[in-house]
This record gives structure tokens, sequence and C-alpha cells, in this order.
């Protein structure tokens, strides 16, 4: 290939066939644009990592051509990345008023505010990047101010859709923009590249209007203390529950930080005005219980949220128990359902009441069913549906439903080139992909050798020995051995270990008991092989070589 110099591409490196770290590519005739940059949670797959982000070597390698960064919407798998990636991208950075709010707030938290340009842009409005010549389209969703881009070039005009919904009466934000997309697609689309997370769900998505009634009522007929747990992304999802307080005479406490974060964006962007004053949270304990409405984080069962640790009876000041309610006001992320499974169990074993969306009209989907998508179909009419965020089985239930509507699509995999233009579209190449860990303050390789051992001493432990040798290979005293996660610290056949690992070393060669670099992963060998044999277990081995006169 030629590195893009001429044609119009699209690349998506995160977020295609899997749910979160959205970060797509596009290249305008050697000019580079990225949309979105955010994080996912680790899977059950991935026990060693927490909190996972896409590859974008892509971009650091194109750097000098890299125009910019546009925010579709203030969503952690939009924007969670950007952080992390600054150093690889260091470009301009284009989104909403409430975006680069909390786009700011993080970047503050990591000293680099003042090395980032933000160029804010109103939902709706048009601005360039480089030659890339942009609309922004008001889209309802689960947080204020979501947009699509109406991306215009000389090849022809593709339509991201972002994350959206069709909702009449969103609370919070404006409903989608049906006549700009009418009038988009009236102009000629190239191509849409949309989402497909509840592409399998027949039906429309619902209302957060309906939820708010919902909530309202249910709320008003509850005894003791109550909690909601939702994304503190969902504005308006806040909204709901600070009105359901009102109406049953309840103060809210926040409970976690991510919720002052978005409460303090939205404030400054204008949204949730006129609400009484919250509940500190060193000051849950002064108001009654039957008065009190708690806004909890950790609806995904996250082990360090709020919610699991007052589960777990390990929150410093907050405690639930018989007659209390939590009400899960949320959807369960794919991956998820274990940790949430976990937490609730925690719930309902201190005698906690749990609500759900099983049962109760308590959240509806940010996100476009399959009623939603054909509507978009009529109206923005794409040459070709380039389905993306959301694992395979919602891509293809995306591209089916495209198809019956008589529409060319194009399924992709992260790393996958379209090429948009001039001529038929297709997929013309692939380029280097993968995901990172967050793992403290840095980025590391998901299948580097680190998180390698690590996953192997999830799996089977980790060993440590050290003996004792002089100069002549003979051994002084008795090997040291210590198997966290694989014994206890007082088994006592830690001590037969020990009595093999002697034997074993009296037999070796004695060039190899007198040379510390072949001795080492000589003994560590012998016990690789001894743990083999009798529990079929590969821990991590570490042996440590103390030379002594």
């Amino acid at each position: 290939m030629n590195d893009f110099g001429f044609g119009l591409f699209f690349v998506p490196l995160g977020g295609t066939g899997e749910i979160g770290m959205n970060l797509n590519a596009y290249a305008l005739d050697g000019t580079f644009l990225a949309v979105d940059c955010g994080m996912g949670f680790a899977d059950p797959d991935t026990p060693e990592a927490d909190l996972l982000v896409a590859d974008a070597s892509f971009f650091a390698e194109r750097r000098e051509r890299l125009a910019g960064l546009v925010i579709t919407h203030a969503h952690e798998d939009h924007i969670g990345g950007i952080v992390w990636h600054w150093r690889a991208l260091q470009c301009p950075i284009f989104a909403t008023a409430f975006a680069a709010t909390l786009i700011r707030f993080r970047l503050a938290e990591a000293g680099l505010l003042n090395e980032v340009k933000i160029h804010e842009f109103a939902p709706g409005s048009a601005f360039e990047a480089g030659p890339f010549r942009l609309r922004s389209i008001r889209m309802a969703h689960s947080t204020p101010e979501a947009v699509a881009l109406a991306i215009q070039t000389r090849y022809g005009t593709v339509l991201h859709t972002g994350d959206w919904k069709i909702d009449p009466d969103p609370l919070v934000g404006s409903p989608t923009d049906e006549a700009a997309l009418r009038e988009v697609g009236d102009s000629g689309v190239l191509a849409m590249v949309s989402d497909s997370t509840n592409a399998l769900v027949e039906g429309h998505s619902g209302s957060e209007a309906t939820v708010r009634k919902s909530l309202i009522a249910l709320i008003a007929g509850l005894k003791g203390r109550v909690a909601v747990t939702c994304f503190a992304s969902n504005v308006a999802r806040i909204a709901s529950v600070i009105e359901a307080a009102r109406h049953s005479g309840r103060r809210v406490a926040l409970v976690g930080r991510s919720f002052g974060r978005y409460v303090e964006a939205a404030q400054t962007c204008g949204y949730l005005q006129d609400v009484a004053d919250f509940v500190p949270e060193d000051q849950v304990g002064k108001v009654s219980d039957d008065r009190l409405l708690i806004l909890v984080t950790g609806s995904q069962g996250e082990k360090r949220s709020a919610l699991a640790r007052i589960a777990a009876d390990t929150h410093r000041s907050i405690a639930f128990g018989d007659g209390d309610t939590v009400i899960f006001s949320s959807r369960v992320i794919p991956g998820n359902e274990r940790a949430i499974g976990r937490v609730q169990d925690d719930l309902v074993r201190a005698g906690v009441r749990v609500m759900t969306e099983a049962d109760h009209m308590v959240h509806v989907s940010g996100h476009p069913a399959r009623d939603d998508l054909r509507r978009l179909y009529k109206l923005v009419r794409p040459r070709y549906l380039i389905p993306t965020h959301g694992e395979r089985r919602h891509l293809a239930a995306q591209a089916e439903l495209a198809e019956a509507e008589q529409i060319a699509t194009i399924m992709l995999d992260d790393g996958d080139v379209v090429e948009l233009g001039p001529g038929k579209a297709g997929i013309v190449d692939s380029v280097p992909t993968g995901r990172l860990a967050v793992d403290g303050e840095r980025l590391v390789q998901l299948q580097g050798g680190m998180m390698a051992a690590r996953r192997r001493m999830l799996g089977s432990g980790v060993v440590i020995g050290s003996i004792a040798v002089d100069k002549g290979g003979v051994l002084r005293g008795a090997p040291k051995i210590a198997a966290p996660g694989l014994f206890e610290p007082d088994d006592p056949i830690l001590d037969s270990y020990v009595v093999k690992l002697a034997d074993n070393f009296v037999a070796l060669p004695a060039h190899i008991r007198r040379d510390a670099d072949l001795l080492v992963p000589a003994a560590e060998a012998i016990l690789r092989r001894l743990l083999g044999r009798q529990f079929g277990k590969r821990p991590l081995i570490n042996m440590q070589v103390v030379s002594v006169k």
C-alpha cells in the first residue's frame, strides 16, 4: 500500500468486533483523522487487567499527518483513552462543550491540560480539521450532546453515527435530528459507519421519559434506604433519580467519584440546574433511611467501585441491610455478568432487595434497536453500510438487517483497511492492532511477557526458591522454597520439595553446579518437573543462587 497517499479510507483500530475501546481512523489523500479514543473493561479471559485501550501505534507512526481527533460523545469508551494515548496523538481535539469539559478534567489530573488544544463545537454545527469538512448532527443517546459526523470529501460523504438512539423525549439534550439526517441522505451518502450494539433487539430502544415515570412510581413505594446505580454519564437518568427523590421526600447523596465529576461537568454546561444540594458522602448517616436516596457507582460490578465495597461491607461510611433496596438502572455490558452477579449476591446475602431491568422498567438503552436502525437507513440511504461498535454477532445482525433493505455491507475486524474511494469500496489491506492494559500509571502490552507471567501466576501460582552454593558447587544448607498461590506457607509438602530439590541438585553435573548462569535454569527446571509430575501445574518459577565461601 502507498500509505494512504491517494483516496479515502476507513480503518477501525478498536471497537469493531468488541464492546468498548472505540478508536477509528479516516485517511483522505494522505491526511488522517481520528474519531473517538476510548477504553474498555477487561473480560473474564483477561483477569490480569482491569481496563484496556486499543493500540494507537498506527497514529504514532503518522503523527505529522494527523489533522485531529474528533469526539462523538462523552462516554468512557469514546474518551477514556485520550490521556493514555496523548503521546501517540499530539493533535487538536474537537468536542462538544460537555465532552470537552470531561476531557479537561482528565487531562488536568494527568498534568497534560496545558499541552492539549481543544476546539469546542456546538452540536449541529460544521467545522474543519485539515482537509476534512465535517458536519455534526444531533443524536439522542444516554449522555448529552452526542453527535453523528457527516464527513464530506471529494470522494463522497461518510456518515459516522457514533452512539445514538431515536428518543422523542430524551429529557436532557436534544432528540435525534431526523431532518438533518434526511438532508444528508438527500445529498448522497457513500457509506455509513453504524452503531451495532442493539442490532439483535427487535423494536425500539425506548424513551428516558418512560424510565422517569417508572422510577418515580417505584421509589415512592419503597421503605428504608434506597440506592440507584447507573452510569454516571447518563445525565438524564441522574435527573430522573433526583426527580424521583423529590416526589418521595428523599434527599440525594452522590457516592462514587465519577458521579461528582459528571454532575460538575453537566452543571458547568447548563444541565442539572435548580436541583437541591446533595448530601455529602460523610453525612449520609445523619439522614434517616426513609428520607435518603443514594446514587452510587458500580453498576458493572467493578471490584473497586463504591457499590462493590458497600456490598462487601468494606465501605468506610455506608452500609446496606435488611429492608434496603438497590436498583440497577443500567444494562449489563457483555463480559461483566459474573462481576455484577457477585455484587448482587453480596447485597441479597445482606438482606437487600435488588431490582433490575429484568423485572422493572428501570432502564432503556442508549443504542438503536432494529426498528430504529431501519428508520435510519430510510433517512440516510447509504450506498454502503459498515457495522461497528459491537461484538461479531451484533455486526452480523446489522449487516443482515441492512442487506434486507438492499444496502451493500462491508464486514470488518479491527485493523481492516477499507478503501471507500475512488472506485468500488472494499477491504484492501490490514494494519497491526491490538489491546493494551492500563496497569497503574502505565500502558503495557496485553500479550507481552509481563502480562503473560501475570496470567501464569493467576492460573498456576509462583514458586520462589533459593540455594546457597560454594565455589566447588557444594550445597551449603537446605534450600528454601515458598509457593504463594500454590501451597499454604506451613504446608508440610514444601519440606518434601526441599529434600527433592537437594537430592536432584547433587545429581547435576559438577560444571553446572559451579556456574550460577547454568545452575539457575537447571534448578528451575528441577522444580518445574517435580511440580508438573505431581500436580500438572506449570507455575512461574524464580530461583536465586547465593554464592558462599
